[in-house]
């Protein structure tokens, strides 16, 4: 049987700009693929014709989701890209080709400056490999003519792979860790796109990368670091490495960036997952206005978002008899459990007096089966939810 290769959609009349966005995304995510093989590919579909009325006048949305869709797909492309190509050097390298193709500034911070600087979370999560930790710093400023005011710092958990360290994961827990760079694939694909969607704020984005793995120099459960800024945390799980290499991004920004802003992705707890299932990420947010501008996005752009609450008196689970914080419960979670607000605390104590969220997206980085427009594997989420955002007129609208 002949493939096709080539199919024409018709839009309903009078579709909204929203609706013929969405269409056109769907479209193009649909069949994503990805595999590593020395045989020709397959044959795939080619081309794809959407008729819709007053095609000029729609231009504008099919730009948008034509951009967004390629920016999703190229997240999804570097979450698949195995560890043993996609090292932290290798993710730094990706971003300083991307950063030329899209006009951004870059800078990567070797093991070396990461010391020397006192990024102290980073550098502990990468000592056990042999593939050292980087900080990848992505920088967009809009066009003067259309600028607004105001700085968002994105930031992406980079793990590269994560064997959990000498916390040693199971063989089953550990086989889809190629994949705990997600959020950062997706911080580095969303600012790819900035510049073609005309983006009014300026916008950095954070990438702290690192390989989790166990060796004669990796860290111990008991250890004691020092985070960047000098707070001190007692390591009682080197598997809760996500955190660690966050915080010294989190504080990095606060102290150098002085965003209005601080959204950072991360696939940081199972917990998540046993809350909200695969469909929603989990959003932790101590500013009401922020919490809504997210929310509103993940509505529009279909990925599922769901706000999560700060418990306070689960703060005392963090306390250290060693150290500032612990970065687990100290008890294992047996007084309180919520493993995903325990995470989010221990973040909070990072970013100062800045409008904070964060997404934990470990339950929908990774599908486990095709579903529209989702692909087994990783999904490429906020990407969308991000660029729907950061498109809009004035994203930072009351949040200056």
């Amino acid at each position: 049987m002949r493939s096709v290769e080539s199919v024409a959609v018709t839009a309903a009349r009078r579709a909204s700009a929203a609706n013929l966005r969405a269409l056109a995304e769907g479209l193009l995510l649909g069949g994503y693929s990805f595999k590593v093989t020395s045989a020709p590919k397959p044959d795939t579909l080619k081309t794809i014709a959407l008729v819709v009325d007053n095609a000029e006048k729609r231009a504008a949305a099919l730009h948008d989701a034509i951009v967004t869709a390629a920016a999703t797909r190229l997240a999804r492309d570097l979450a698949n890209t195995p560890s043993s190509t996609k090292t932290p050097v290798w993710l730094g390298r990706q971003a300083v080709g991307l950063a030329r193709k899209s006009g951004l500034e870059v800078t990567v911070r070797d093991d070396r400056e990461l010391r020397a600087e006192g990024f102290g979370g980073i550098v502990a999560v990468g000592m056990g490999s042999a593939s050292p930790p980087r900080l990848i710093e992505l920088t967009y400023t809009p066009d003067p003519a259309t600028a607004v005011d105001g700085h968002v710092v994105l930031i992406g958990k980079g793990i590269t792979f994560d064997s959990g360290g000498l916390s040693l994961k199971p063989n089953a827990n550990m086989i889809a860790m190629k994949t705990d760079m997600a959020a950062g694939g997706a911080v580095i694909a969303t600012m790819s796109a900035l510049r073609d969607l005309g983006v009014r704020v300026r916008v950095t984005g954070l990438v702290p990368a690192a390989e989790n793995l166990p060796s004669g120099s990796a860290q111990r459960p008991s250890d004691v670091i020092t985070q960047y800024g000098g707070t001190t945390v007692e390591v009682l799980n080197t598997d809760a490495e996500g955190r660690l290499v966050l915080a010294d991004a989190l504080a990095y920004a606060d102290a150098q960036l002085d965003p209005d802003v601080l959204v950072d992705l991360a696939t940081l707890t199972g917990a998540i997952s046993a809350g909200l299932g695969k469909r929603h990420a989990g959003l932790f947010a101590n500013d009401e206005r922020l919490a809504a501008a997210l929310i509103a996005a993940g509505a529009e752009s279909g990925e599922g978002i769901w706000r999560m609450p700060f418990v306070d008196d689960y703060r005392s689970a963090l306390d250290s008899s060693v150290a500032d914080l612990a970065n687990v419960s100290v008890d294992g979670g047996k007084a309180y459990s919520g493993g995903s607000i325990v995470a989010a605390l221990f973040l909070r104590e990072f970013v100062g007096r800045r409008r904070w969220a964060h997404l934990d997206i470990a339950g929908v980085g990774r599908a486990e089966a095709d579903e529209h427009e989702v692909s087994k594997g990783p999904t490429g989420y906020g990407v969308r939810l991000l660029l729907h955002w950061l498109a809009l007129p004035d994203p930072l609208r009351g949040l200056r």
